[in-house]
């Protein structure tokens, strides 16, 4: 069940399939990590826009949303440990949507629910097989 969480994913999907999902996968992630770079270290900023959200602890959740955007892009690029990467994006795009964008119009909102849907995506699939958890079922498979 672990492994399932972890590393798993989707391979018997076609070269078209892989093609489309390693693009999605990629360019998500080189997205996710020119939001996510700018957030740290968090500037004072950032901390109090946490803060005014109601977060305890402000400085080491302003750390977690960047963290989140960064390394969970990395993460996405490399389809490495893909489901959990995307849990905690998901978890970072429904926090910006409710605690910042909330009364936004559909514009300000529209990049945080395309982030959010593509990262719930990859949470329910996993990875496809051009990764590197593609790479480590297929180690375990041999």
């Amino acid at each position: 069940m672990l492994r399932k969480i972890l590393i798993g994913g989707e391979d018997s999907i076609s070269v078209i399939g892989n093609l489309g999902l390693t693009l999605l996968r990629v360019f998500t992630g080189i997205g996710l990590i020119s939001h996510g770079y700018t957030k740290l270290p968090p500037k004072e900023q950032f901390v109090q826009l946490v803060e005014s959200i109601g977060f305890p602890a402000p400085s080491f959740f302003a750390w977690a949303a960047g963290l989140s955007e960064t390394v969970g892009g990395a993460l996405l690029i490399l389809g490495f440990l893909t489901r959990p990467a995307s849990f905690f994006v998901a978890v970072t795009m429904i926090t910006a949507l409710i605690g910042v964008h909330l009364n936004d119009p559909f514009s300000k909102q529209e990049l945080a629910f395309l982030y959010l849907f593509i990262a719930l995506c990859f949470l329910l699939l996993g990875s496809n097989s051009w990764s590197v958890d593609g790479f480590l079922r297929r180690k375990e498979n041999l």
